[in-house]
């Protein structure tokens, strides 16, 4: 499986997986649903309420031109059928893509996708090094898979701890919410990829950041930090 490397603010890299062929296109398919629906919903309307102006009708389908340029700017690479399939655009090194970007896949967009029934996106995607349709190529830019974050609160964390919680690590006072974001963000990887890379990265940062040895495995080393840290950080 094809990959592109991502170097986070913190200099760890994690490696995402290209997004497949039929990712996109489940993803496509979705993103057509819900424009038809909305247009179905807004013919609907304007007819119920005898609205026959063009202008207006032009007006009311313009976000349906505009879908997937509005929705990758403001869903951060993502329209909703990405979000469904959790995949997204990035540029080919890994970072996020610029709002150029965006536009220029946009306006490449009707030749990949109309021109031979999509044909050409199909052939460019699966032809390229990094998963590229012409929009992509142009704009440097490629489709990737997402790791699904861990949705866990500290509510949730605190819970399932015992009242007579013995804190482990209490240099996790030198954390901030981003750098456990990031441990979090790293267990996920190795959870849905089975690519333990960045946890062993990540372990050996947080280790050297905040002074301490440990013996336990990477990833409960990381989850103890977690729990660590919710658990100072609950009790003010």
């Amino acid at each position: 499986m094809q990959s592109v490397n991502i170097r986070t603010a913190q200099n760890v890299g994690i490696r995402y997986q290209l997004a497949g062929l039929g990712a996109r296109m489940a993803a496509f398919a979705i993103d057509t649903i819900v424009q038809g629906v909305y247009v179905i919903a807004i013919a609907y309307i304007l007819v119920k309420i005898n609205l026959d102006t063009t202008w207006i009708w032009m007006s009311l389908l313009l976000p349906v031109l505009f879908y997937h340029l509005i929705c990758e700017i403001t869903l951060n690479g993502q329209s909703i059928g990405k979000k469904q399939l959790n995949i997204k655009v990035v540029r080919v090194d890994g970072s996020p893509a610029t709002l150029g970007g965006y536009v220029l896949r946009w306006i490449l967009r009707p030749i990949d996708i109309s021109l031979f029934s999509g044909g050409v996106a199909v052939v460019s995607i699966v032809m390229s090094k990094h998963g590229q349709r012409l929009g992509d190529m142009a704009a440097g830019t490629t489709v990737v898979k997402v790791a699904q974050e861990m949705k866990v609160s500290s509510h949730e964390l605190i819970n399932n701890l015992q009242i007579d919680y013995k804190v482990t690590f209490p240099e996790v006072r030198l954390l901030s919410d981003s750098e456990v974001n990031l441990i979090k963000e790293a267990l996920a990887v190795n959870k849905q990829q089975a690519n333990v890379k960045p946890v062993l990265a990540i372990s050996q940062k947080i280790k050297s950041y905040l002074g301490v040895q440990s013996d336990l495995p990477p990833v409960k080393f990381l989850y103890t930090i977690i729990k660590d840290y919710k658990y100072v950080t609950s009790q003010g």
